[in-house]
């Protein structure tokens, strides 16, 4: 397994090219407010030039916090590529598939008898049929099938990995739980409405789809 980290990246070079700006802009500052005599100039000067100076602290603490990162990034390379064979990549774990829940439908929260939310319970299946917290993030469609393309899509919503882990539940049933606002109208529906689920799984890169009609 070969693997190149080149370093400093982009983003920390961008930084770098930052200070060196900003380095330069206020000694340019500071040469102009010598020269010039004027007080109302002079004082317009220093307080550029203090304003230069705060945002390269800013700009250097991004830096370091940048550094950190790919510090960070360099030790889990290290670990991965000692890994032996048999548990790199999608041996870890085999997701075959992901499942929309029965319970997916539309609900009122608030009991004022108009249904305002539309709830998917997703569960992510491994090779041997267990439920899996799996790393990724979901994208999720509401179609109306029974009207023209330009109106069938009624809603899209996606969920990112930071949100996803959050939504993990395994009381009574183990799953994930995605909520979402929608329309009254959508909600008071009578017609039967499509989901449809794009899960990207983030170890493998692998996206798993899977729809599901919701009765009215």
């Amino acid at each position: 397994m070969n693997i190149q980290y080149r370093t400093p990246n982009i983003e920390c070079r961008k930084l770098m090219l930052a200070l060196v700006l900003l380095c330069s802009c206020a000694l340019m500052f500071f040469a102009v407010g010598c020269n010039n005599k004027r007080p109302d100039r002079s004082r317009l000067t220093e307080k550029q030039i203090d304003n230069l100076q705060q945002e390269k602290t800013q700009l250097q603490k991004q830096l370091d916090k940048s550094e950190g990162k790919n510090e960070e990034l360099r030790n889990q390379i290290q670990v991965l590529a000692g890994l032996p064979s048999e548990v790199k990549g999608e041996n870890l774990y085999r997701l075959q598939s992901v499942k929309i829940g029965g319970y997916t439908n539309f609900y009122d929260k608030d009991k004022d008898g108009k249904k305002e939310k539309l709830i998917v319970y997703l569960q992510p299946i491994d090779e041997d049929g267990d439920l899996r917290k799996v790393a990724g993030s979901v994208d999720v469609q509401l179609w109306d099938l029974s009207k023209d393309n330009g109106q069938a899509l009624l809603g899209e919503w996606n969920v990112g990995p930071e949100k996803l882990k959050t939504l993990w539940f395994t009381a009574l049933m183990t799953h994930y739980k995605l909520t979402f606002d929608v329309p009254e109208k959508i909600g008071e529906s009578k017609e039967h409405l499509t989901v449809k689920v794009n899960f990207t799984d983030y170890l493998t890169g692998k996206v798993f789809k899977e729809q599901k009609v919701i009765e009215p």
